[in-house]
């Protein structure tokens, strides 16, 4: 799952850019309204996490231009400024949900781990395909009843392919959704992470789940 974090106070984006990445997810941030909005215009994202406290746009704003652009994803909106007509303003605008700081970490991937899940079809966060399974909210990967250790990567990967089974995924599909916006694409990163995911899910078990198209990327099916 990739997330958009648009925040301009620089500790603050580090401290949830940090939290959201050990939890699996690949965040982008945006220091200020206007980078937010370009981003979100030209990359695809899960989620929005917004501060609306912005230098250049305004998260209110930006939401709102989000939403007029038929940009649809969900939006968490953070700020400091507690007051119920804050709050409003925001949803009014499109926003799906709204904390304020501070808040503790643990809450921001409670409400995130939610609005994921309310975008997707499986509501219980569970993915399976043949004999392999991945609980989106433990981080857990099992096959067979085996568990399977994963890094980060290699777990972000597995679920882009298996929220897209059966579908060819290109590697600028991968790069795009897995890796962040500055990532170099005439690397060879992408086949080096698929061939280590390859071995770890696949080898020693009678049925390959991940396959080559070759020229054109890859294919998850059970």
């Amino acid at each position: 799952m990739r997330i958009l974090l648009v925040e301009d106070e620089k500790r603050i984006a580090s401290f949830i850019a940090r939290g959201l990445r050990e939890a699996h997810y690949v965040v982008d941030v945006a220091m200020d309204g206007e980078e937010g909005l370009f981003m979100a215009e030209v990359n695809e994202f899960n989620l929005i996490i917004l501060d609306i406290m912005l230098p250049k746009l305004d998260g209110v704003s930006l939401c709102r231009q989000l939403r007029e652009r038929k940009i649809n994803v969900p939006i968490l909106m953070l700020s400091a400024l507690g007051s119920v007509d804050d709050k409003v303003r925001g949803l009014n605008y499109g926003a799906d949900d709204y904390l304020a700081k501070p808040f503790a970490f643990k809450e921001l991937l409670a409400r995130v781990q939610t609005l994921l899940r309310r975008n997707t079809p499986n509501k219980k966060g569970v993915l399976l395909i043949g004999d392999i399974e991945l609980d989106q909210l433990t981080y857990k990967v099992r096959r067979q009843g085996r568990e399977i250790s994963l890094t980060s990567k290699e777990y972000a990967l597995l679920e882009y392919m298996m929220l897209n089974t059966g579908k060819l995924i290109t590697r600028t599909m991968i790069s795009e959704h897995v890796w962040h916006a500055d990532f170099d694409t005439f690397t060879n990163v992408i086949d080096v992470y698929v061939n280590h995911l390859r071995k770890k899910i696949d080898k020693g078990f009678k049925k390959q789940l991940i396959h080559t198209v070759r020229g054109s990327g890859y294919v998850i099916k059970g």
